[in-house]
């Protein structure tokens, strides 16, 4: 059975999975989501914080050089 992004249930054949993701898409239907999805929210809410500490206290050449190394690797692809 196809299932989405958070492992909800989808329809098996392909033209009612394409109805339903074309409703959700356009608000007609509400995407259901369960509540827990097993991850500590502590754990969460200290990684939200982690990339913005570590954003500012990185210097700008510093920033500039990460940046330049990302879109190396992704522009070698």
């Amino acid at each position: 059975m196809p299932k989405g992004p958070k492992g909800q249930k989808r329809p098996a054949d392909v033209v009612s999975n394409a109805v339903k993701v074309m409703k959700i898409a356009t608000g007609e239907e509400e995407e259901e989501f369960d509540p827990d999805d097993g991850k500590d929210k502590a754990a969460q809410a200290m990684g939200r914080k982690g990339g913005k500490a570590r954003a500012e206290s990185l210097s700008a050449k510093k920033r500039s050089e990460i940046a330049k190394k990302a879109a190396a690797k992704r522009w070698q692809r």
